[in-house]
C-alpha cells in the first residue's frame, strides 16, 4: 500500500492532436530532484491570461494562495487550490482557461520544466 505522504496531488494540462486541451488527474512524487533553473512568484493576473490560452511553457504551478477553477476545451473543469500541483503541459493549440474562485487574487509560483526533462506526473490511470 502506497503512502499518501509519498506524493502530492496533481492535475496536468494537456493538448490533443487537434489542437483542443485536456486533463488528467494524478500525483507528483516528493524528495524527486527536478531539473529546474529558475522560478518565479505572480499575484498579477496579465491580460493575456484573461482568455483562453497555451501554457507559454511546460512548467510546475504551484499555488500558494486562492482557489482556481480551470477549464478545458471539453468543458471540463477541476479545481486548483494550495496543496495541489498543476503541470502545465498544453503548449500547443488553444489551450485552458480559469477563474479565480475564492478571494480576488491568485498567489502562485511558476517552475519551468527544462527542456526534454521528465515532470514526474504520474495519472491516476496507473
Amino acid at each position: 500500500m502506497e503512502n499518501k505522504s509519498e506524493f502530492v496531488p496533481s492535475f496536468r494540462l494537456l493538448s490533443n492532436p487537434d489542437g483542443t486541451s485536456k486533463f488528467e488527474k494524478g500525483k507528483i512524487p516528493t524528495l524527486k530532484s527536478m531539473n529546474t533553473t529558475t522560478f518565479w512568484i505572480s499575484t498579477m493576473t496579465e491580460e493575456w491570461e484573461k482568455n483562453v490560452h497555451p501554457a507559454p511553457r511546460r512548467q510546475y504551478v504551484v499555488t500558494l494562495k486562492g482557489k482556481i477553477l480551470f477549464k478545458v476545451s471539453d468543458g471540463s473543469t477541476f479545481l486548483i487550490e494550495p496543496g495541489i500541483i498543476l503541470v502545465a503541459g498544453d503548449t500547443d493549440g488553444v489551450g485552458h482557461s480559469w477563474e479565480i474562485m475564492k478571494g480576488d487574487q491568485w498567489e502562485r509560483l511558476y517552475i519551468p520544466i527544462a527542456e526534454g526533462e521528465d515532470d514526474f506526473f504520474i495519472p491516476d490511470s496507473e
